[in-house]
C-alpha cells in the first residue's frame, strides 16, 4: 500500500481522500499539509492523520511514500520537482502546469529520480468515455472521427471574491479553460488523438474582477477531425462531451460530471436515409473516477512504472493550454508546440 500524504485540504482536496480512505487496498492517507491547519482539523482527525502546516515537512517524512497536491495551479511544477529530488512519487491534480517549459522540467525530474508521476484527469476513468473511445478505435462503430464538441460551465465566478486565489487572473488565464476546460480537451485528446493547431476568444464581462467569464476555441486535430469547446463560468452548471463520426454520434453531459455518466449513441441507417433514429441510452454500474485514479497511480508507484512521460498526452495537454493563452491574448491560429 502507498503511504500518501495530501498537500491542500480545500474542497477538492478532501474529496480526494474521502474516496479512498478505508476503502482502497492501493493508497491510504497518513497525513495532510495546509497552510491554515485550523480550517481542515476536525477532517484530518476524522480520517485519522496529522497535519503538516509546511510542505517541506511532508518531504522529509520518510513515512510518505507520496504526495497528492491539489493546491494552486501556479504551485503544481515547483511542488512537483521538490517532490522528486526527495523521492516521493506524485500526483498532481489539473492543470498540470500553465507553462510548458514548467511542464517539461517536472517531467524530467521525476524520470531523473525515478518516481512516478501522475496527472488528475480523472474523466479517462468514466465508462462512458472508455466506452466511445472503444467505439472509435476498436471496432468501428462510431466510424471516421469528424467533429468533437463540448462545454463545461457554470457559476465559477461567482463562487469566490476578488481575495480569493481561484480569482487571480494569474492562476487561472482564460477563465473556465484552466480549472475546467482542461478536462474536455484532455478528453478531446484521449478520442482524437494530438491537436494540431487551435483558435481562442476570451473575455470578462459580468464581475469588474476576477477571470475571464466566457472563452471558446475552435480545434484542428493532426487526424484532419475539428472541434469546439466552449466555458462560460458565469451560468448555471452543464457539462457536454460529443463526438461525430461517419456512422452516428455519442455523446454525455449532465448538470454533475463526477457521478458515473450515461452515454447516448445514435447510428445512421444506411439504407434508409431518412430515418431519424432515437439514441440509445447505456448506463454503467457505479464507480469513483477519484478512486479510479488515485490506485491507478499508486499501483503504478509501487511497480515504479512511469505514467506522465515526455512526449505524453499530458506534456501535449499543457502545449494545448498554453497555445489557447496565446491565440486568446493575439487572436490569431497558434499551431501546438
Amino acid at each position: 500500500m502507498i503511504r500518501a500524504a495530501i498537500v491542500g485540504l480545500g474542497r477538492w482536496g478532501q474529496n480526494l481522500v474521502a474516496s479512498v480512505q478505508g476503502k482502497s487496498d492501493a493508497i491510504r492517507f497518513v497525513a495532510g499539509a495546509t497552510r491554515t491547519p485550523e480550517k481542515a482539523l476536525s477532517f484530518a482527525e476524522a480520517h485519522r492523520f496529522p497535519l503538516y502546516d509546511r510542505y517541506e515537512k511532508v518531504l522529509a517524512d520518510p513515512a510518505i511514500d507520496a504526495v497528492v497536491l491539489a493546491t494552486p495551479h501556479s504551485l503544481h511544477a515547483g511542488q512537483v520537482i521538490a517532490a522528486a529530488k526527495a523521492g516521493k512519487h506524485v500526483f498532481v491534480e489539473k492543470p498540470f502546469a500553465l507553462a510548458l517549459r514548467d511542464a517539461e522540467a517536472a517531467v524530467r525530474a521525476c524520470a531523473e529520480n525515478k518516481v512516478t508521476l501522475a496527472i488528475g484527469y480523472n474523466w479517462r476513468f468514466q465508462p462512458a468515455l472508455q466506452e466511445i473511445k472503444r467505439m472509435l478505435r476498436d471496432d468501428g462503430r462510431l466510424g471516421k472521427l469528424l467533429h468533437v464538441e463540448g462545454n463545461f460551465c457554470g457559476p465559477s465566478v461567482y463562487r469566490f471574491e476578488r481575495e480569493h486565489w481561484r480569482q487571480s487572473r494569474e492562476e487561472g488565464p482564460a477563465g473556465g479553460m484552466t480549472g475546467r476546460g482542461v478536462h474536455l480537451v484532455d478528453a478531446m485528446i484521449c478520442l482524437s488523438g494530438r491537436i494540431e493547431s487551435v483558435v481562442a476568444q476570451s473575455s470578462r464581462a459580468v464581475r469588474d474582477f476576477g477571470l475571464d467569464d466566457t472563452t471558446s476555441m475552435l480545434f484542428r486535430f493532426q487526424s484532419g477531425s475539428t472541434g469546439y469547446l466552449g466555458t462560460v463560468i458565469a451560468t448555471a452548471e452543464t457539462w457536454r462531451l460529443q463526438a461525430f463520426g461517419a456512422n452516428g454520434w455519442a455523446e454525455v453531459g449532465d448538470v454533475e460530471h463526477l457521478a458515473t455518466w450515461r452515454l447516448k449513441v445514435c447510428t445512421l441507417s444506411r439504407e434508409n436515409l431518412q430515418l431519424h433514429r432515437r439514441p440509445q441510452v447505456t448506463t454503467f454500474p457505479e464507480t469513483s473516477t477519484e478512486r479510479a485514479e488515485l490506485e491507478h497511480f499508486a499501483q503504478a508507484a509501487m511497480a515504479r512504472r512511469a505514467l506522465a512521460t515526455a512526449g505524453g498526452d499530458e506534456l501535449h495537454g499543457v502545449a494545448v493550454l498554453e497555445a489557447i493563452l496565446e491565440s486568446a491574448r493575439d487572436g490569431a491560429r497558434v499551431r501546438i508546440a
